[in-house]
C-alpha cells in the first residue's frame, strides 16, 4: 500500500477537528508518523496563523498532554487554503499547494449535502487524481442517500481509495473482539449454534442528548448507533474467519453477516423515550424519536441458525457502559445436587471504563456439599501505549489499510435493515430516566433470563 504524501483536511475550523483531528495529528506527529504536509481548507476568513494557534488550544483542551516536539512538527507541516467549498479558484488554490503530491488524502469533515460539490470540483481541478477520500458517519440517514452518495463517491473515487470513518472501531477494546476470536484456537470450537445459547450486546448511556436535541430529531438511536457501531460490533462477533489478515477478506465475511440477518418482523422492535426528552431544547413537543431501542435478530447460516442476538442502546439509563455478553448453553446433565444454575458465559467490557474480557464459571465452595458458586476469570486492559480510535483510523487511512473501514456494500446492507426496522415502528414507550429503559423490552430476553445488565 502506498502511503498518502499529502493531508487535506475540510472542514479544518469546525467542530470535529478541534475536538479529535487536531489531538490525533498530534499524537500521529508524536510517533513521527506526520511526515508529510496538512492542508486545511475552510472559508470563514482565517489566517495560518490562526490555524495554529487553534491547533494548540485544541491539543491542550482534548489532547493528553501537549509535546512541543510534537506540535512542532504539525505546526510546521500545516497550510491553509480560505475560500468557499462551491467556488473553482478554492480547488485551484488547492492543485497548486499540492504542488506534486501523488497520493493525497482528502478528509471530509463537513455535512454530506457539501460532497457532491467538493468532489466534483476535487476532480475538475485536478485534485483527485491519485487520491483517497475520507467520509465521516452518518453515511446517509436511509438506504436511498446512502445509495446517492456512493454514486456520488463512486463517479470520481474508485471503492478501494473510499475510506467511511466510523470513530468506534477505531477503539482498541472494539479490535480486540476480532483479534481474541481469531489469535485463540479455544474458542472456535464453542462459537457456534450447538454451545451458544444467545447473545446480548448493550450501550447505554447515563447521559441524555445535551443540547443535540436539533440533531437527534434528524437521527434518534436506531440511525445514530444500531445502523453502524452495533450493527459492526455483531458482525465481528459472527463472522467466519478471513481467509488472510489484512488482505480484504474480513470486510468480505462482514457483509456476509449483514446479508444473512433474517429481516425483521414486528414484535422484534420495541422504541422508548426518556420521560422529559420533548422538553429538551429544539425538540418536537411531539416528538416520536427514539432515544432507546431494543432488538431481536436472526442470522440465517449454518453456524448461528436459531440463536437469538439481542441488541438494545438507549440514553438516561442506569449507567454508562458497552457490553457484550455470549450465554452459553448449561451441560447436559445435572451431576450436582443444586438449584439450576447459570450457564458460562464471556464477557467484553468495551467501555468507556473497565475496558476487560471475562469468562463467567462455575467453582466449587468449601466444605462438604458438591455445591458451587458463580465468579470470573478476569482480564483487565490497562491501556498503556492505546492509540485513541483517531489517531489509529487516520493513520490506517493514510497508509491505505480498509479493514476498519465500512465498504459500500456493507453499508447499503446495513442501511436496508434498519430500513425495515423503521418502517414496522410503533409509537415510542415511555421510560423513566435512570432505569434500564421501558419494561416492554424486559419481556424480549425472559426465556433466555432476561437482559445482563452491565454494572
Amino acid at each position: 500500500m502506498d502511503e498518502s504524501d499529502a493531508l487535506v483536511l475540510f472542514g479544518i475550523t469546525g467542530d470535529l477537528a478541534y475536538r479529535k483531528l487536531f489531538p490525533a495529528l498530534h499524537h500521529l506527529a508524536r510517533r513521527g508518523r506526520l511526515r508529510m504536509p496538512v492542508i486545511g481548507v475552510a472559508r470563514p476568513g482565517w489566517t495560518r496563523e490562526q490555524l495554529i494557534d487553534r491547533a494548540r488550544r485544541s491539543i491542550e483542551e482534548h489532547g493528553n498532554g501537549l509535546d512541543e516536539a510534537a506540535f512542532g512538527q504539525l505546526a510546521s507541516n500545516l497550510r491553509y487554503v480560505d475560500g468557499d467549498y462551491r467556488d473553482d479558484v478554492t480547488f485551484r488554490k488547492l492543485k497548486t499547494m499540492l504542488r506534486d503530491a501523488r497520493r493525497p488524502l482528502h478528509y471530509l469533515a463537513i455535512p454530506p449535502s457539501l460532497f457532491d460539490d467538493v468532489i466534483g470540483r476535487l476532480d475538475g481541478a485536478g485534485c483527485a487524481q491519485g487520491a483517497r477520500v475520507v467520509v465521516e458517519k452518518p453515511f446517509g440517514r436511509d438506504l436511498s442517500s446512502a445509495r446517492s452518495l456512493n454514486r456520488t463517491l463512486h463517479r470520481v473515487f474508485d471503492e478501494d481509495d473510499v475510506f467511511r470513518i466510523d470513530h468506534f472501531l477505531g477503539k482498541e477494546p472494539v479490535q480486540n473482539l476480532m483479534y481474541f476470536r481469531f489469535a485463540n484456537s479455544f474458542l472456535e470450537p464453542v462459537w457456534n449454534r450447538n454451545n451458544v445459547k444467545c447473545v446480548q450486546l448493550t450501550m447505554a448511556e447515563r447521559f441524555g442528548v445535551e443540547g443535540r436535541g436539533r440533531l437527534y430529531e434528524e437521527l434518534g438511536a436506531i440511525r445514530d448507533v444500531v445502523q453502524n457501531h452495533l450493527l459492526e460490533v455483531v458482525t465481528m462477533l459472527t463472522m467466519e474467519p478471513p481467509a488472510c489478515g489484512g488482505c480484504g477478506a474480513e470486510r468480505d465475511e462482514k457483509a456476509k453477516v449483514l446479508s444473512a440477518i433474517r429481516p425483521f418482523s414486528r414484535g422484534t422492535l420495541i422504541r422508548g423515550q426518556y420521560e422529559g426528552y420533548r422538553e429538551e431544547d429544539d425538540v418536537d413537543p411531539k416528538s416520536q424519536v427514539e432515544t432507546y431501542a431494543a432488538l431481536q435478530l436472526h442470522i440465517d447460516s449454518w453456524r448461528w441458525a436459531d440463536v437469538p442476538f439481542f441488541i438494545r442502546t438507549g440514553k438516561k439509563l442506569a449507567t454508562t457502559a458497552t457490553e457484550v455478553v455470549v450465554n452459553f448453553r448449561r451441560p447436559p446433565q445435572r451431576l450436582f445436587d443444586e438449584p439450576l444454575p447459570r450457564g458460562n458465559y464471556l464477557r467484553f467490557r468495551l467501555g468507556p471504563d473497565k475496558v476487560s474480557i471475562a469468562l463467567g464459571v462455575r467453582v466449587k465452595s468449601p466444605g462438604e456439599a458438591m455445591t458451587g458458586r458463580e465468579t470470573e476469570l478476569y482480564v483487565c486492559n490497562e491501556g498503556a501505549g492505546e492509540m485513541t480510535a483517531y489517531e489509529r483510523l487516520l493513520g490506517d487511512a493514510l497508509r491505505g489499510d480498509p479493514m476498519l473501514f465500512a465498504r459500500a456494500d456493507s453499508v447499503e446492507a446495513a442501511w436496508e435493515l434498519v430500513d425495515e426496522i423503521l418502517g414496522q415502528a410503533d409509537s415510542v414507550v415511555p421510560y423513566a430516566p435512570g432505569s434500564w429503559g421501558p419494561q416492554a423490552a424486559d419481556r424480549m430476553t425472559e426465556p433466555y433470563g432476561g437482559w445482563y445488565d452491565p454494572s
